[in-house]
């Protein structure tokens, strides 16, 4: 009888648990046993990859490094064709089996997943190549869900505070989705919902993703990639707080209220929480869609140049920077009415407050890189923590190559294959790289991944390291930097003096950007063909 009724209590323990599966109701990722396993075997199978394809040559060396992803020296140079044939590619390998646990676990992998995958200039071309499907590939939550969020924080059904809700969102991220939506007064918004088992998972997450990599470290002792459980730690409780990203916004929208270009979705406070957000609808074209902005007349010259005008204020200015860029955030649109081009940014969750000191040194460091200047260089890279590696550093702020920096940053464009060198010097270098991501102030990650992120929009607009983007910066460094010096100085002399300077400097850049304008343009070329003429004429 004992046995007997022990196989019914399986059999209907088995069957509950199918009936509860197909419905929806148990989801194996809310077992932390099954996200916990998933994680351990993943990170196990990589190392034991990186092992065995790798064990026939010394640990640190040149074909070491080469072997990891198939990017150096002439293979030919190196090590034997078997050898590489045997250990092609482990770092597409690898990154392919991160993505598949990142879409698996979802919430904080994914987040964690797509910040590597955003590092196109400082990581493994594999790598962010793989990891950028991320974006694409974020969770759904159900409708159930998203009603059960609604529910638990505003008090009310979905049909009690609205007239209508698209049931398909408008996008999904890894911590969140959004809706549009219309209220019952008429208004048409934008509903952003936090999946609703983020919050009781990330902590555990960011917990088990520490414990993985400190095991990493101890079998591959140059993995420093603790920076990223650092920043993970500090800023996944600030983005799953949307209060937060409330004042975010308006925050912003008050700082740069003077660029009339920049829209920011208005928040709606009273139907808002920490896992829902409210904000005026919005919509237009990603900002690196350039046959969008050439279907609706949009300049996409004005549109980089002053994206770049945005992100100059927000660091160099203000040292309050929106640090989550990508295409999906900055959307474009024009005005039918004024004709003009409005930017449109979005989802303001993550944010890098800079201090004033850092935010000195990262002004001086990029006034002597823009003027070439190696002392200063060498200097201001050493203050923000680059050590001997200021020349890899200067190179990574600047994604151009050491040649290119002695040279002068604005002296030239960034060819194919300079373009090529500085993606495969992110493998070759990655030892060095990871140690100065562990010596340079938090401050600087973020910004690195921001630099990162703008500067893929440039490139999917034909826009990268143009002139004006160097005036840019240049107009906002001289401002930032005389405005510390005003503050400092007790003498009226002496802040007049300051003012002067930074007059003249700033009339200086002008002058040198009206120059360029004409270069470049038809009344340009025909006062200088007449001049060259009238020159002729006298002789």
């Amino acid at each position: 009888m004992a046995r007997r009724a022990l196989k019914l209590a399986s059999l209907a323990a088995a069957t509950s648990g199918i009936y509860l599966y197909g419905n929806k109701f148990l989801d194996p990722n809310d077992f932390g046993v099954v996200r916990v396993g998933r994680a351990v075997a993943t990170t196990a199978v990589i190392t034991y990859d990186y092992l065995t394809s790798l064990r026939s040559v010394p640990y640190g060396s040149e074909e070491y490094e080469f072997l990891k992803s198939q990017v150096g020296p002439d293979w030919s140079k190196v090590v034997g064709l078997a050898d590489v044939l045997v250990s092609l590619q482990v770092h597409l390998r690898s990154a392919e089996r991160l993505r598949e646990l990142c879409c698996a676990n979802r919430g904080t992998f994914i987040k964690v997943g797509q910040h590597l995958g955003a590092l196109d200039y400082l990581l493994p071309e594999e790598y962010t190549r793989t990891l950028k499907v991320l974006h694409s590939q974020a969770p759904q939550s159900t409708r159930q869900e998203i009603e059960q969020v609604i529910r638990e924080d505003l008090g009310k059904e979905i049909k009690e505070l609205f007239v209508s809700f698209e049931d398909t969102p408008l996008g999904a991220a890894s911590l969140a989705q959004v809706h549009k939506a219309v209220l019952q007064d008429g208004r048409t918004v934008a509903v952003k919902i936090q999946h609703p088992k983020v919050q009781a998972q990330s902590s555990k997450d960011i917990l088990l993703m520490e414990v993985l990599l400190l095991v990493v470290k101890q079998i591959f002792p140059d993995f420093e990639f603790m920076w990223l459980v650092e920043e993970a730690k500090k800023n996944l409780p600030l983005e799953l707080d949307f209060l937060n990203e409330g004042r975010n916004a308006e925050k912003v929208a008050h700082m740069l209220k003077n660029f009339d270009f920049l829209k920011v979705p208005r928040i709606y406070w009273e139907l808002s929480t920490r896992r829902v957000l409210l904000m005026e609808f919005m919509e237009g074209g990603q900002v690196n869609d350039r046959a969008y902005m050439e279907k609706n007349g949009i300049n996409v010259n004005e549109i980089s140049r002053n994206l770049g005008k945005l992100y100059s204020e927000m660091i160099f200015v203000n040292g309050f920077v929106h640090c989550d860029p990508h295409p999906g955030n900055v959307l474009v649109k024009k005005c039918p009415a004024s004709g003009k081009a409005h930017i449109i940014l979005l989802d303001h969750g993550l944010y890098q407050v800079l201090s004033e000191s850092f935010r000195m040194d990262y002004c001086r460091l990029w006034q002597a890189l823009i003027k070439a200047d190696m002392k200063r260089v060498q200097k201001y890279s050493r203050r923000l923590g680059a050590g001997d590696l200021y020349p890899l550093f200067a190179c990574m702020l600047t994604a151009r190559s050491w040649e290119s920096v002695n040279r002068g940053i604005d002296r030239s464009p960034v060819s194919a294959s300079e373009d090529v060198e500085i993606r495969s010097n992110a493998a070759a270098y990655l030892p060095q790289i990871t140690q100065l991501l562990n010596n340079v102030p938090r401050q600087m990650l973020l910004l690195l991944k921001t630099n990162d992120l703008l500067r893929g929009i440039e490139s999917a607009l034909h826009t990268r390291a143009s002139a004006s983007s160097f005036l840019n910066m240049s107009r906002c460094c001289i401002r930032a930097v005389s405005t510390y010096q005003r503050n400092k100085s007790h003498s009226l002399y002496r802040r007049a003096q300051i003012s002067f300077t930074e007059a003249l400097s700033l009339w200086q850049i002008n002058l040198y950007e009206l120059f360029l304008w004409l270069k470049g343009s038809r009344l340009g070329n025909w006062v200088i063909v007449l001049l060259s003429r009238m020159h002729h004429s006298t002789y």
